[in-house]
């Protein structure tokens, strides 16, 4: 329901001024309620004293004031009552209780008074706590009764204490969370990969040519040809280098061991020349190659079947190190077991080692970028993705770039990041917080993403944590949001200010720096109902009424806030005749 401006003001005065007394003059405070403001934990001291007039109770009576703590008109809290008892009260009370058994309530805190004619002064002190569930403004106020009963003939209703609580306009964490998207600069950068590999060829006995039909030579081959084929047949792809190392076994001589592994991984690269159709250009960059087996590979044979002499091989090992295993072997073929060696652990089969670069073209210009993509994504690097990713409008094919990226590049921040922005943006927190767990680190914009997260489950905590050490004008943003949920005032002031927005203009008013507030706002074009809340504010503190009553008009188009100015301790003067009266027909 949107409140008309003679019925808002006339509920300020309702809500505000309290009840008189039905007779005589009413009770009331001294000095007058104050506007209070919370620390950082919520607390608020009252101290006033509430003045009786004289007459008020007579001393046949009882006075019971019931102090009480109230959001809007929402009942929060009562504190002790202060209660106040006449002598010939008294002695009617204990004869009730003799009598009828009577139980008093307010036994505990009722205190023995002589009524005399004059005025009456009470003092009145009570730390206020605000409990995290208010979400405006708050007040004090005391419900005075004569003789208990609450509805005799004087009764009061007083003001103790008002509760400004600026930082409550300030929008929830999760209402105003600012996420980061990422888009980093295109850049070119070589596509070099390395590839590596192994076959595990049977030659014969000091022979290096390939016998297919023995053991495995197949299948091993036929292998290796899988691999490479990609990279050789790939017009996109140019084949910097491939090494082909041959092995022999360790027995037998250091030079002719050597001469021989080299043979072997020539017949390797005659096999792939012929198989795969290279060109001369690739045919060049091959080169071949050998390298000592050693007896290292016997030794794991002989330790992995429980030999009992692998601790007297090892030691030969250690003791004799270096490329040329001769010496070695000469030492092992000494031991007892050399037979169980020969026969049990020298590999039949030996190994092919190789090793290949190759450079993928790179697509400089958006269209060729697009048009490849649609070809042959598996060419991409990192960098070219991200960029297709920037040309893609459609938000749909654009989260599909992503995951394509992904695919290809498991580690890419910003495919996890951005990813996750999607699934926040689906409300589906859990999937985003799964997507940034890929990383073993995270970058500021995943940390305040991840962040993001646990705010969105309501877990601020966690969500400070996360924050508080990233350096990122959005993360420091959502944190000043949290610290403002959170009641750190001061902390979030520091953090909202440069971004000179409502919230931050909140934060200032929150410290009673109303000219940077009003600063603040006169440089928005914000026009919307919590910005012209705010506005009034700042307009009611610097005593212009008319503007500050005429901006709570416009704010009341939002009801949440209408209700709030009901009791905004600001907006008091603006029921009374500092207004002047209006007249409104809506």
């Amino acid at each position: 329901m949107k409140l008309t401006m003679p019925a808002l003001m006339a509920a300020c005065a309702m809500m505000l001024g309290g009840c008189a007394s039905q007779g005589g003059d009413a009770v009331s405070v001294s000095p007058a309620a104050q506007k209070l403001s919370p620390d950082s934990a919520g607390r608020v001291a009252v101290a006033s004293s509430i003045v009786v007039p004289e007459k008020y109770f007579s001393k046949r009576s009882r006075l019971i004031i019931s102090p009480q703590l109230f959001s809007d008109t929402v009942f929060i809290q009562e504190y002790r009552p202060i209660v106040l008892d006449a002598s010939i009260y008294g002695k009617k009370l204990n004869r009730r209780k003799v009598l009828e058994a009577y139980a008093d309530p307010y036994a505990a805190y009722a205190v023995p008074f002589e009524a005399e004619d004059g005025v009456i002064s009470v003092p009145f002190s009570q730390d206020v706590s605000l409990p995290d569930s208010i979400d405006g403004n708050a007040r004090v106020v005391a419900f005075v009764s004569v003789d208990g009963c609450g509805t005799c003939e004087n009764a009061d209703t007083l003001l103790l204490a008002d509760i400004s609580n600026p930082v409550t306009l300030a929008e929830k964490p999760e209402d105003a969370l600012r996420l980061t998207w990422v888009e980093p600069e295109f850049v070119i950068r070589p596509k070099i990969a390395e590839g590596k590999g192994e076959a595990r060829l049977q030659f014969v006995i000091n022979k290096s040519d390939i016998r297919l039909d023995m053991g495995r030579n197949r299948q091993e081959l036929a292998d290796m040809e899988q691999k490479l084929r990609p990279v050789i047949t790939d017009t996109l792809a140019t084949l910097n280098s491939l090494n082909i190392f041959g092995m022999a076994s360790a027995d037998g001589s250091y030079a002719f061991n050597t001469k021989l592994a080299r043979s072997r991984a020539v017949s390797a690269r005659n096999w792939l020349g012929s198989r795969l159709g290279m060109s001369q250009r690739q045919q060049r960059v091959i080169r071949t190659g050998s390298r000592p087996e050693g007896w290292t590979p016997v030794l794991d044979a002989m330790r992995a079947d429980g030999h009992p002499d692998t601790a007297a091989v090892k030691a030969i090992i250690e003791k004799y190190p270096g490329t040329n295993d001769d010496v070695q072997e000469r030492h092992i073929r000494r031991l007892k077991c050399w037979p169980d060696i020969r026969a049990k652990y020298l590999q039949k089969d030996r190994k092919v080692e190789y090793v290949y670069t190759y450079t993928l073209r790179n697509f400089t210009s958006d269209d060729e970028l697009l048009a490849m993509y649609e070809k042959r994504p598996d060419a991409f690097n990192e960098d070219e993705l991200l960029r297709v990713a920037a040309l893609t409008a459609d938000s749909t094919a654009k989260r599909e770039v992503y995951e394509t990226l992904v695919k290809y590049f498991p580690q890419s921040e910003t495919a996890a990041n951005n990813l996750a922005y999607f699934a926040l943006q689906d409300g589906d927190e859990d999937k985003a917080r799964q997507i940034l767990a890929v990383p073993e680190s995270y970058s500021p914009d995943m940390l305040n993403s991840l962040a993001a997260t646990y705010i969105y489950k309501g877990d601020y905590e966690k969500a400070v944590e996360l924050l508080s050490d990233v350096d990122l004008p959005e993360a420091r943003y959502n944190l000043g949001l949290l610290k403002a949920r959170q009641r750190k005032i001061a902390e979030a002031y520091e953090l909202l200010r440069p971004f000179a927005d409502v919230n931050s203009a909140v934060m200032a008013l929150s410290m009673d720096r109303n000219g940077e507030a009003e600063a603040i706002m006169q440089k928005l074009d914000d026009r919307s109902p919590r910005a012209q809340y705010v506005r009034a504010m700042i307009a009611a503190r610097a005593g212009r009424a008319a503007e500050a009553k005429a901006l709570v008009k416009e704010a009341s188009a939002d009801p949440q806030l209408a209700r709030r100015a009901l009791t905004e301790p600001d907006f008091r003067a603006l029921a009374g005749n500092a207004v002047g009266s209006t007249t409104d027909n809506e």
